[in-house]
């Protein structure tokens, strides 16, 4: 059961985290690339603050975005400010974000993200933890896959793994906590094809599913012929 109020103060600790790390650089860390492709932690920063307005949108039922144009014209802009100008932008949306969490509302109705994309209100707290969490990682700021909240990655896991299922493109995934056939288990990918099963820990199938760490290269193949390419996040 989702419990937005807990996924909430999890934004606001992670967040907190995340200042804090952040907080220890100058201004030439920010010009250094991430570990996501063509962005450099400037662009990751601008990135996670104009989503927290996103997401305000999204709560206040107006669209997330403008369109695709302006997100990345956004980051784009923001992306080369100065740490203090990130700094303040980070804590100001996070304000932001936590003023309408706590503004009297229905978290049961529905909601639209992206491309049309809907979702319980419940469920936009775990959202926004998700991007602060894992652009935490890319930040290469000190946080790896491995040391994310146990709820958060499992939470996660599942979170992708319906996200992917149904790929023409991807057998029939079977995700294993471990190597145990009694493990927890998620399922994704599509339906045609020789099924596989990979195994290993939590940060190893968050990583194949997410795109990010080694990218599921030390998860053990215990059935079919092979490790399954996934499209970018």
């Amino acid at each position: 059961m989702i419990d937005h109020l807990r996924d909430i103060a999890s934004v606001r600790e992670a967040t907190d985290r995340l200042v804090e790390a952040v907080s220890s650089w100058d201004n030439a860390a920010l010009a250094e690339p991430s570990l996501l492709p063509g962005w450099t932690r400037g662009h990751v920063l601008a990135h996670l603050c104009r989503n927290a307005d996103a997401l305000v949108n999204v709560l206040q039922g107006l669209p997330m975005y403008k369109d695709a144009e302006t997100r990345d014209a956004d980051i784009e802009r923001d992306a080369g400010r100065p740490l203090d100008a990130q700094l303040a932008d980070l804590r100001a949306t996070a304000d932001r974000f936590d003023k309408v969490c706590a503004e009297p509302a229905d978290w049961e109705r529905t909601v639209e993200l992206r491309n049309g994309v809907t979702d319980r209100a419940a469920r936009v707290p775990f959202r926004r933890w998700v991007e602060v969490a894992l652009h935490h990682v890319d930040l290469g700021a000190g946080d790896e896959l491995e040391d994310l909240p146990d709820e958060f990655t499992t939470r996660e896991i599942a979170f992708l793994a319906d996200r992917w299922s149904g790929l023409a493109d991807v057998p029939p995934v079977t995700l294993r906590l471990g190597h145990d056939e009694h493990a927890p288990a998620w399922r994704t990918g599509g339906t045609e094809g020789t099924p596989v099963v990979l195994g290993g820990t939590a940060a190893e199938l968050l990583g194949w599913l997410s795109g990010r760490g080694d990218k599921g290269a030390h998860l053990a193949v215990l059935e079919g012929p092979a490790l399954p390419e996934l499209p970018p996040l």
